[in-house]
């Protein structure tokens, strides 16, 4: 029996299995975080929540333009607060905000590709270093469920008009506001995918979102006219404004290398280069050949899948070319509305740089990390199905290899600590006020 028959009559198997595994490594990564900077943020702001019920109609500070509007990023830590008095309570919660994701993600790819191209995106989206890595508590760490909303809404929304799927498309946009300010990209796809009739809107469904989303920013609002402090990050630099993306031609440039890159294993520096492997060994030497080694592995076989992700935009492009202002007056299939998603994708990349007052970094431009995968299923369909059986299992061993070690040595996370244990030490020493005891 063919490998590529092996994978086709064992998928539910292969499926949970490998599930499973990203299940694992999810709750491995949330053990061993280093706990500081935003992560201190939204601990404060949901426990403070819970045990005072004072919830901050703001979020954590962002670069240059203040906090992030609304209550949510209070609300994912302190609500689940109320099911168990745990830091296990809301790391759990952003995990299954993760399995919500990938199903709703899978839903969208079972309906324009091979069962096989399935198990290709359950590998290099469930299981990646770059969506792994965000099993961390702070805010971009959200944006995958919303992002996967958006996309899942929009394809409802290709053939009818629901008030449901209108309604819970705009307010996957609202909801990712209150959590980053990549939410702009979200938008500016939606006016895309408008602007290009490749959804049709339920009009009531849309204002009724709209009430709900500013109706839940009211407190803000009202903080927002009061408080100066959060209108402006004050320590900032004081030359940064918005639109100076556009005047800069290098953080337009950057945007869109992340796409490139998402699409790849070069995955953050922040997992590359953190390792030192002190863990395995007590020699100086010994750290030092592991750690370049490791480094080694990882930049060349990310310069080779790089090029393929080059490769398979490279397709994408000639999909796309040419239709950019055209608007769709037929019914398509499902592969090209996912293509035409694509590109609005990319015009929201182009607009959120032009915009922001600061270079991107990879946290910045995440909520995209999905639809950057997709050029390479798209390829692999096109050109590569046969070859699926050949890389699939190394690909899996490589990739939770690198994993396993992420987790314990790294920027973000280390062997040496735990979640739980700094939570708790952290809700001690605040010493918030309630009726409630740790």
């Amino acid at each position: 029996m063919r490998q590529n028959d092996f994978l086709t009559n064992n998928f539910n198997l292969i499926y949970i299995i490998l599930f499973t595994i990203g299940l694992f490594l999810s709750f491995w990564y949330a053990t061993h975080q280093i706990i500081d900077g935003d992560q201190l943020q939204m601990i404060y702001t949901g426990y403070s929540g819970f045990y005072t019920g004072n919830w901050s109609s703001y979020g954590n500070a962002a670069s240059v333009v203040g906090n992030v509007p609304g209550s949510l990023l209070g609300f994912v830590v302190g609500l689940p607060l109320f099911i168990v008095d745990s830091p296990w309570a809301p790391m759990s919660f952003l995990i299954l905000l993760h399995a919500l994701s990938f199903f709703l993600l899978d839903n969208v790819i079972k309906n324009i590709f091979d069962s096989k191209i399935r198990l290709v995106f359950l590998v290099i989206y469930w299981l990646n270093p770059w969506f792994l890595f965000e099993n961390i508590l702070y805010n971009p760490s959200y944006l995958f469920f919303f992002s996967a909303l958006h996309l899942w809404t929009a394809f409802k929304m290709k053939d009818e008009k629901s008030f449901t799927y209108s309604f819970l498309h705009i307010l996957s946009i609202g909801m990712a506001m209150q959590l980053h300010y990549s939410w702009v990209i979200l938008a500016v796809m939606s006016a895309y995918l408008f602007y290009k009739n490749i959804i049709k809107i339920n009009w009531y469904g849309i204002v009724f979102s709209f009430v709900v989303i500013i109706g839940s920013l009211i407190p803000y609002i009202q903080e927002f006219m009061q408080n100066e402090s959060i209108r402006q990050n004050n320590n900032s630099s004081g030359d940064r404004y918005i639109g100076w993306g556009g005047i800069h031609v290098y953080p337009v440039l950057k945007a869109f290398l992340y796409w490139l890159r998402y699409g790849s294993f070069i995955f953050t520096n922040k997992l590359i280069t953190g390792a030192n492997f002190d863990w395995l060994t007590a020699s100086h030497i010994l750290q030092q050949i592991l750690k370049y080694t490791y480094q080694i592995v990882l930049f060349a076989f990310g310069a080779l899948t790089i090029w393929i992700s080059f490769k398979a935009n490279k397709y994408f492009y000639t999909q796309v070319k040419g239709t950019f202002f055209n608007r769709i007056m037929v019914k398509i299939d499902n592969e090209t509305w996912v293509t035409i998603y694509l590109l609005g994708a990319l015009v929201g990349i182009f607009i959120s740089a032009v915009l922001s007052p600061i270079v991107f970094s990879y946290w910045h431009l995440i909520i995209v990390f999905p639809y950057a995968l997709m050029p390479f299923l798209l390829y692999v369909q096109k050109f590569e199905l046969d070859k699926i059986s050949k890389y699939f299992i190394p690909v899996i061993v490589y990739l939770i290899c690198i994993n396993i070690i992420a987790a314990i040595d790294s920027k973000k996370y280390s062997h040496d600590v735990s979640y739980v244990d700094q939570t708790n030490k952290y809700v001690k020493d605040t010493k918030f006020i309630s009726g409630k005891s740790n």
